[in-house]
């Protein structure tokens, strides 16, 4: 074809870029999960070559073509120069144009004739998918690479598209460093071009995207095409012994580089170039060599039938020039290929204007080949000597920087100059663009000449040219800002904002450079939303922020754009003392952190806030807040200390308190988190945060509601100061040890301990911090004895603790603590002490606080006196007694303090004090004997002081455990007299842990810590030896201990953690073991949680089963085994018989049932525990019978379950067991192989013939493949397509899905020597549930043998294979059937395999069977005129009910394929109400033949009871076999859908909805055979109709209206026989050429079309019912708003019953709907669609919105009422109130007394009766609302409620005609329901009304 005739020379277009043809560029399909779409398709309008490589022309033809057109072209520039006139204003641009087009064409090398102008180049325009391209790495980032490509385009290769060796998910995983361990900048690539974007980015460039998968790169790469010699790009796959594999892209060959000691090493997925050394064939494998020096200079050898496609970018071969273009030459290579070279690809950078004569023809060159694209066989190849080298060239300028005397080196007419810039270390080429040479437009060749020195600023980069961009316009050197390098952090720019966000702006400065001020740097105020002055177009002056990676922010705060101060844009930038602004990033309690410039941040602690004691910091500033700080310090290169009290001197008070001194202080004012005392040594405030009012969690909070202002802390601690305010310690532990307390590291030193407290928590360990800033740390390992998950729960912030000092860094200023309470136990009694001491002091302050307490209850009683009380109560844990003068304190009496006493109520005891509490007003009591004597007697006071005093400090007592409290023992000593002394139990360092567990009687060690005195409030107080056991003995000693542990030593230990699957525990000095969950009971005893009855703290006796070695490590770690089992306890005998009794045997055998303990769940496994060394295994499939319960498989198991299960296989070098939950294989044992006799193996045979077994599917196959199910770890089966359900259904796959757990039959199964080879399976429900139903199992039966098919029979199959002949069907796994072409239809099918696509179902008819052969003939023809023949007036036929009509049924004869019509007036003898009530579709009845005409195929029947009579009985019973048969034959003529079901008739029509009727039930009815005018005035919106319809069935009736109602019936009569004619004369068309008649006759009748989707819906065909739906929108006429709405209806049925998903299918047709169809009455369809199929959640977001949209809409908000209510839900009063405020007052009464109507129908009455009531006391006079209240109460039946209301109404004032209407329903309703005497009364009111209004 020849190129059409040119207007003038700027419309010259080459033959191969005919416009009369328009190609879409085609994108390519990737086999990668990543996002890159599957097709990419590029549209452009002037394309440069058509797609596809195909050729419309021959060679010939072209060749004429482009001499053609180059004459023409010719012609038309000569005359162009004559006429200048036209060219004068765009001469320079359109022959630029013109230029810059034919540079943009590429032309391949089957070119003849004559040759091009321009050599191939890559540009925007001509780049397309599937072109190969050499690339330069310079950006390697976290997701993404940039390429620089041929022409100085970029691309972008996604992380996924750089290997074929990851997965998706391996690569999002590991892309952040993947990327850049395996590409550098700098690195040539070869890259595949995936797609290239149609939208374009912010530059105005579109976006290529690229690929540099070798499997795009080598696609149809062969080991055939392989020659020694040739260069491979690869990647290496792995790392071997002797060598690395290699990968080519192609799983066919595989490479093998071995490995050298002086090469680099190699990392998986590294990409490199390797030359082919030898190919073994046998093997495909290529050994290759990756020397940089080899691969570099071999040059690819001419090869006989190389194609294009084996190509790639960066192969070097041997060229010779054939010709010289405008811009480069072109070559020939490789014999076969042509190519071009670009001029800025030529050998020598610096080319001259006669650059030409340097390339003679027929000259030898060495070229790499730059690009490939396949479908114009277009080559362009490169002579740089670098790229030759297969290095990049190199770079020696930067974007941005100016160069003087730069010389002009070539003029380009109309393009551009080359020059050479004298950049460092040697000069480089640059080249300026034609429009970039000047500010105005001029002509290169008269401004510029060759030699010229002129001023060049570089604006970019051609990377792989080694060509720089540049300008020489005057502007360019303007302005402080050129390139993003230009821009400074903390430099003031103008910027025009060019567009608003809702959390940012992004803003263009005066150079073009984008920059961003997010939403936080728009105001000083924290806003939500960007302020009105941000506006497109203004202009307004910014300060920057930062620059990162060309990403620059700036800010507008004005705090920060008009400051003065210097600003901080660098760590460097920081010097002590410094003012400057920063803006607040972070609050935390202990400070706040500052951000500057460029990212810079710094820290201004609490105290250098400026803050009032105890004030947080969050309630005066702000995240964002610009504040005025100076910088303090600068402890590190990247550490920042500020201040925001700028005052830099602070002049020192000689009374300053230093820190570690004790002061006292008087409370003047409380905060929430702090108190703020004054001093009263001198005029200095102080704060005493609540974590240091006392020792004890629980005193702080007692403490902290107890104090007020005013009283007085007479020993306070010194910690800290927080710039002029004194932070304060009340901690008694730390005011007590002051001394002690360090304020320097100096006064550290290790091996001691120290108190302090802490001060912060981290996951990592804890901060103990002692006096002034000086802190310490606790690692977490060294934090407690036991290791805790998290440090919070062992510790609290503020807690005074213990600490044992490891070691002092003093370079560093470092302390390594350790708080374990085995080297930090506190001395003594000071813990308890302490506590007694808090005590003391809150009992003071609630004595002092309460005005009625008895001030002096307290020395009424004393530790150990008797005291004289009354039993006033018995409770469950004890007595309480009333107290002889102290009302307000309680004794209380323990029951096991009784003493075996009987203690009644009233009487009076005499009791031992053993605790007072004195802070709860608690005295706890005893009276056992023992106690009481030792206190009674004339001389008790002295003899209980002498027993105390005669107890020395430091004495060594046996004690016994009296009382446990929450903290402390209370101890009685029987040695001495039954002092009674005290203990604490927990310490310090251990308050959040668990402690020992003591019981009530138990006997304890004890050292006298202090004897009763004033600071031990009278108290005897001891310390428990148990604490300080383990750290009296040295490791030696501990040592020498440890010896006496063997095996079989029964120990006492204590548990210290319970895990789900071991017991943890703590013996002898130290000493840790453990209890496996298998130790606790015998074999044979299994309980669910056997570690229920331990607790933590719990002592038990153990027996040692294991020992750790003797390496020394086993006092680390729970290297202890021990057990509990009964017969190991109760074992006796030596430790070498202990031994064989213990011992492990490895005695299991397969089919044996063992228990385990669940460790691990997997996704498929779940792994035991079912010994200390024995492992088992429970794979998925095997863990359940029940398909449901291996949907929640992870969520069945739980560590530490108890699960039992039989052995499938077994592992005795791996002490591995495989289990199966359930016995469904033989037990019979099956020895492994004799090759692997080492590893001896035991299985059974798991699957056998006929068994039931679930399996999982795992792939649906194609066409009718049917499904590959996995029933074991490695094992597959198959099943066929008609094994799939026991139905014939068209989609039996319909049901299926991939992952899908179903219950499966194992049919056949194939073995050989190595196991199963195959099995088929079926997933028939009738044989896999083991079911007997005769019916289940007639309608499934399958045929497996040909003697059971005979000729005449009814088939059933699905289609297998079709062709031109015929097709055959599948009957079953093992037989098929053959159809005839002939014998496909009674009409002619001109496409068989779009009529009969595979899998589809098909009944047929056998027509012959060929035993002998195995062959069935079939036939699908069906003669209509033998069938009506054989049906005789008079007959009784049965058949089932094919669909239910107002009017009649259609009934579908069995036996034949004939519908016939049973009219209403022929159903009975009697009359009938209600058709639908009656029969039902699918309903089997019969009939006789009334009627036949044979002329129009038609039929009437009669059921009337006489007819049967008269025409004999007949069997009711009507087999099973052949109603399921009938439904599948008639089932696919049938048009009803209830899918497609209009919901109401109000949906369809302009009125409105039917509130009051219920929700219309999926019956037959199709969906528009309900009259259109039945909702359009409803009785709903007309509460007078309402009144006249109840008044009508009530039975008032006038002779008008039954003349009214008689002559409404003979129309419907009328009516009705019209329509029976009508379907008479027009059947239901049964095929889909009948349907498409229809539409065609009648194109706007929504009811021909939807009939049409259901019958489409019936044949299961969902796709064809969606065509027709939009085929039926674009048919029927624009005016047709109804039959159009119709079909929208149903198209929402469709898509919500079918919709993939539903929610977005019906969201997608319903905005559609929207744009055609009234809003309301699509809204209320919708929501009808949605109560139908009962979805409740769509349905109320739905009602939530047109409540909105819709609020002055009665009907909407009548409709939301009826919902609630029928979902029972109690809101409609809101919704009531609701309504009232959006709706007119004009609707208030109609919307209140339907409210009121559906209350008493479907809510409450109650709330109805009120609605009406309100609205009937604005409106009294209405007889319409009194007529509704009446029926409704009526209709509820209260006759009193009835009556009341009655008299009220008849009392009204109202006109006489109303009053006679109320009256007449009076009496009406008495008639019915009272006597005479009710009547009376009621003619005696009408007589008294008449009488009065007479009168």
């Amino acid at each position: 074809m020849a190129a059409g005739k040119r207007k003038h020379a700027g419309e010259k277009e080459s033959v191969d870029r005919d416009p009369s043809r328009k190609f879409k560029k085609a994108g390519i399909n990737l086999s990668s999960p990543s996002k890159t779409p599957s097709s990419v398709i590029m549209e452009d309008a002037d394309l440069d070559f058509p797609r596809g490589g195909g050729r419309v022309l021959s060679r010939e033809e072209e060749a004429e073509a482009r001499a053609e057109a180059e004459a023409e072209f010719e012609r038309e520039e000569s005359s162009g120069r004559k006429g200048k006139g036209n060219l004068r204003k765009k001469g320079l641009r359109g022959s630029l144009t013109n230029v810059q087009d034919d540079l943009g064409f590429l032309s391949g090398d089957g070119i003849t004739g004559k040759l091009p102008r321009f050599a191939n180049r890559i540009t925007l325009k001509n780049i397309s998918p599937r072109m190969k391209l050499w690339g330069i790495v310079v950006e390697v980032n976290k997701k993404d690479l940039a390429i620089s490509l041929p022409g100085g385009l970029r691309g972008f290769v996604r992380a996924e598209q750089t290997t074929d060796m990851l997965a998706a998910s391996e690569i999002k995983d590991s892309e952040g460093c993947m990327l850049s361990s395996i590409f550098h900048v700098g690195q040539l690539v070869a890259c595949f071009v995936v797609q290239v974007d149609d939208e374009k980015d912010g530059k105005g460039n579109k976006r290529i995207w690229l690929s540099l998968r070798l499997s795009l790169l080598y696609k149809g790469l062969t080991l055939d095409a392989v020659q020694d010699g040739m260069v491979l790009n690869a990647q290496v796959k792995s790392m071997e012994d002797h060598g690395y594999i290699i990968y080519f892209g192609v799983s066919s060959v595989t490479g093998f580089l071995p490995r050298n000691q002086n090469d680099n090493q190699l990392t998986a997925g590294q990409f490199i170039q390797c030359c082919v050394k030898s190919i073994d064939k046998d093997r495909a494998v290529l050994y290759v060599d990756s020397d940089p020096g080899v691969v570099a200079k071999h040059v690819v050898k001419d090869l006989k039938g190389l194609s294009i496609d084996l190509l790639v970018p960066g192969m070097m071969v041997n060229a010779r020039v054939t010709s010289v273009l405008d811009n480069g030459i072109m070559l020939s290579f490789l014999t076969y290929f042509t190519g071009t070279v670009d001029m800025f690809h030529l050998e020598n950078a610096f080319q001259s204007g006669t650059w030409k004569d340097n390339y003679a023809q027929n000259k030898k060159v060495i070229a790499r080949i730059l690009f490939v694209d396949p479908s114009t066989r277009a080559v362009g190849l490169t002579l740089n000597k670098f790229l030759v080298d297969n290095i990049a060239p190199p770079a020696y300028v930067k974007t941005g920087e100016i160069y003087e005397n730069s010389q002009i080196l070539r003029v380009d007419k109309g393009l551009g100059l080359l020059l050479e810039i004298p950049s460092s270390p040697s000069p480089s080429p640059a080249y300026v663009n034609t429009f970039d040479a000047s500010d105005k437009t001029l002509k290169l060749e008269k401004n510029f000449k060759e030699g010229d020195n002129v001023r060049v600023r570089i604006l970019g980069m051609k990377h792989l040219e080694g060509l720089a961009i540049g300008t020489l316009k005057a502007s360019a050197f303007e302005g402080p800002i050129f390139t993003h390098s230009d821009v400074k952090p903390g430099m003031l720019v103008k910027a025009k904002v060019i567009s608003v966000g809702n959390f940012d702006a992004l803003v263009q400065l005066s150079s073009g450079i984008k920059v961003l001020c997010p939403l936080r740097h728009m105001s000083e105020l924290d806003i939500a939303k960007p302020p009105k002055k941000f506006k497109v177009g203004a202009e307004l002056l910014f300060r920057v922020l930062g620059c990162k990676h060309k990403k620059i922010t700036v800010t507008y705060k004005k705090s920060l754009v008009k400051s003065k101060l210097n600003v901080v844009s660098s760590y460097a930038d920081a010097t002590e003392g410094l003012l400057t602004h920063g803006w607040i990033c972070k609050i935390e309690k202990h400070g706040c952190f500052v951000r500057f410039y460029n990212g810079v941040q710094g820290f201004a602690p609490r105290s250098e806030l400026g803050l009032v004691p105890g004030i947080e910091a969050d309630s005066v500033f702000h995240v964002g807040q610009v504040v005025k700080c100076r910088i303090t310090s600068i402890a590190s290169s990247r550490r920042i200390n500020l201040s925001f009290i700028t005052s830099s001197t602070r002049a020192p008070n000689n009374d300053t308190v230093k820190v570690g001194c004790i002061v006292s202080g008087v409370v003047t004012s409380l905060t929430p988190t702090a108190v703020i005392v004054n001093l009263k040594d001198g005029h200095m405030k102080g704060t005493i945060f609540n974590e240091h009012l006392a020792d004890h969690e629980g005193h702080v909070t007692l403490l902290r509601s107890l104090l007020k202002p005013g009283y007085e802390f007479d020993q306070l601690l010194a910690l800290d100061y927080e710039g002029a305010n004194l932070i304060l310690s009340a901690k008694h532990s730390l005011v007590s040890s002051a001394n002690e307390i360090p304020s320097d590291l100096s006064q550290i030193h290790p091996l001691t301990s120290l108190f302090g407290y802490i001060c912060n928590i981290i996951e990592s360990g804890c901060f103990v911090r002692f006096l002034g800033r000086l802190t310490g740390f606790a690692p977490k390992n060294m934090a407690t004895d036991r290791m805790v998950d998290n440090l919070s729960d062992a510790f609290f912030v503020g807690q005074a603790v213990n600490c044992h000092i490891l070691k002092v860094n003093s370079e560093a200023k470092r302390i390594k603590l350790s708080l374990k309470q085995s080297l930090c136990a506190s001395p003594g009694i000071s813990y308890v002490q302490g506590y007694f001491l808090e005590e003391d002091k809150l009992a003071g302050m609630q004595i002092s606080n309460v005005k009625d307490l008895d001030v002096n209850w307290l020395k009424d009683f004393r530790i150990g006196s008797l005291v004289e009380g009354e039993i006033q109560e018995i409770k469950e844990l004890g007595a309480v007694i009333g107290l002889k003068n102290h009302r307000d304190i309680v004794g209380f009496l323990a029951h096991k303090q009784s003493g075996g006493a009987n203690l009644e109520v009233g009487s009076v005891v005499n009791a031992l004090v053993l605790d007072i509490a004195k802070v709860d007003g608690i005295v706890d009591l005893s009276l056992k004997p023992e106690l009481v004597h030792s206190a009674s007697g004339e001389n008790k006071k002295k003899r209980h002081r002498s027993a105390s005093t005669d107890l020395e400090l430091h004495q060594v007592v046996n004690a016994v455990v009296e009382m446990v409290k929450e903290n402390y023992l209370v101890l009685s000593v029987p040695e001495y007299n039954n002092a009674i002394g005290f203990a604490s139990i927990t310490d310090y360092n251990i308050q959040k842990l668990p402690h020992k567990l003591f019981e009530y009687g138990q006997s304890v060690i004890a050292t006298v810590g202090e004897v009763p005195s004033s600071e031990s409030s009278g108290r005897l107080l001891l310390f428990l030896n148990s604490f300080t056991d383990g750290l009296k003995n040295s490791n030696s000693k501990r040592a020498k201990k440890n010896t006496r542990y063997t095996l079989g030593s029964l120990v006492e230990a204590e548990v210290i953690e319970i895990k789900p699957l071991e017991l943890l525990l703590k013996f002898g000095y130290s000493l840790h073991g453990r209890i496996h969950i298998s130790e606790v009971f015998d074999n044979g005893e299994c309980m669910e949680n056997p570690f229920a009855k331990f607790s933590v703290g719990q002592l038990l006796n153990a027996r040692v089963v294991a020992i750790p070695g003797h390496s020394g490590k086993g006092t680390k770690g729970h290297s202890w085994e021990l057990s509990i089992k009964p017969s190991v306890m109760a074992f006796i005998g030596s430790t070498e018989n202990f031994t064989t009794h213990v011992e492990e045997q490895f005695n299991f055998s397969a089919g044996r049932s063992v228990t385990g303990y669940v460790v691990k769940v997997d996704p498929e496994w779940v792994w035991l525990t079912v010994s200390r060394s024995v492992m088992a295994n429970m794979y998925i499939l095997n863990s359940s019978s029940e398909p449901i319960e291996l949907e929640n498989f992870q969520h069945r198991y739980s560590v530490g379950q108890a699960v039992s299960g039989h052995i499938l296989d077994i592992n005795e070098e791996k002490k591995l067991l495989q289990l199966a939950a359930y016995p469904s294989f033989d037990f019979d044992i099956v020895k492994a192989h004799e090759t692997d006799s080492q590893k001896p193996r035991h299985a059974v045979q798991q699957y056998r013939q006929g068994d039931i077994v679930v399996g999982r599917i795992k792939k649906i196959l194609p066409a009718v493949g049917g499904v590959l199910v996995q029933i074991g770890p490695h094992l597959f089966g198959r099943v066929h397509y008609t094994e799939l359900v026991d139905d014939w259904l068209p989609l039996p796959l319909c049901g299926y899905q991939e992952g899908q757990f179903v219950k499966c039959k194992i049919l056949e199964m194939g073995h050989s020597s190595e196991g199963p080879l195959h099995v088929d399976l079926s997933l028939r429900a009738s044989i896999t549930t083991n079911q007997h139903d005769q019916s289940l199992v007639s309608c499934s039966k399958r045929y497996e043998k040909i003697d059971d098919i005979h000729p005449g029979m009814n088939i059933q199959g699905y289609v297998k294979n079709i062709t031109k002949k015929g097709c055959f069907i599948s009957l079953s796994k093992v037989m098929d059937a053959r159809i005839l072409l002939c014998n496909l239809s009674d009409d002619f099918i001109d496409n068989p395999e779009k009529e009969f696509p595979v899998g589809k179902l098909l009944h047929a008819k056998v027509l012959s069977v060929e035993p002998s052969l195995k062959r069935i003939e079939a036939t699908l023809k069906i003669g209509e005129t033998e069938t009506i023949k054989s049906l005789h007036v008079g007959d009784i036929i049965t058949g089932k009910i094919r669909r239910v009509e107002s009017f009649g049924l259609f009934i579908a004869i069995d036996e034949s394929n004939k519908v016939g019509l049973c009219h209403i007036s022929k159903l009975s003898d009697g009359h009938i109400d209600n058709i639908e009530q009656i029969y039902k579709t699918g309903d089997t009845v019969s009939a006789k033949i009334l009627k036949i005409d044979e002329e129009r195929q038609r039929i009437s029947l009669g059921m009337k009871k006489s007819y049967l009579e008269d025409g004999g009985s007949i069997d009711r019973n009507v087999d099973v076999e052949a109603d399921r048969k009938d439904d599948h034959q008639n089932g696919a003529s049938s048009i009803d859908n209830p899918f497609l079901e209009l919901q109401h008739s109000e949906d369809i029509a302009d009125g409105g909805p039917e509130i009051l009727a219920q929700p219309v039930k999926n019956t037959s009815i199709l969906p528009l055979q309900v009259s259109l005018e039945e909702s359009e005035d409803s009785d709903v919106d007309n509460p007078e109709i309402v009144n006249k319809d109840d008044a009508n069935n009530n039975g008032q009736f006038n002779k008008k209206d039954r003349r009214a109602k008689k002559k409404a019936e003979e129309e419907k009569e009328l009516e009705i026989s019209a329509s029976e004619e009508r379907h008479l004369q027009n059947d239901i068309p049964m095929t889909e050429d009948e349907f498409e008649k229809l539409v065609r006759s009648s194109p706007n009748s929504s009811f021909v079309w939807i009939n049409y989707m259901a019958f489409m819906l019936r044949l299961a065909d969902i796709k064809k019912a969606r065509d027709i739906a939009e085929r039926a929108l674009n048919t029927i006429n624009i005016r047709e708003e109804g039959e159009k709405f119709n079909v929208w209806v149903a198209y929402l049925n469709l898509e919500n019953e079918y919709g993939n998903p539903p929610e977005v299918a019906v969201k997608e047709v319903f905005q559609r709907a929207l744009q055609y169809c009234d809003p309301k009455k699509l809204y209320l369809a919708l929501l009808g669609v949605y109560e139908r199929t009962k979805q409740q959640n769509p349905a109320e977001e739905l009602l939530e919105r047109m409540t909105k949209k819709f609020k002055q809409s009665c009907k909407v908000w009548l409709r939301r009422i009826q919902n609630f209510l029928m979902n029972n839900k109690d809101e409609t009063k809101l919704i009531v109130n609701r309504a009232l405020l959006s709706l007119p007052r004009k609707k208030h009464i109609k919307f209140i007394s339907q409210t009121a109507l559906l209350e008493f129908k479907s809510g409450q009455p109650d709330r109805g009766r009120s609605l009406l009531e309100s609205i009937l006391r604005e409106y009294p006079k209405r007889t319409d609302l009194w007529s509704i209240y009446l029926d409704q109460e009526i209709r509820l039946g209260d006759t009193e409620v009835i009556r009341a209301l009655f008299e009220r109404v008849t009392c009204l004032s109202l006109p006489p005609k109303k009053m006679k209407f109320l009256f007449k329903k009076y009496l009406e309703y008495e008639k019915a329901h009272g006597d005479e005497e009710t009547m009376e009364h009621v003619k005696r009111r009408a007589l008294e009304y008449v009488e009065s209004s007479l009168a």
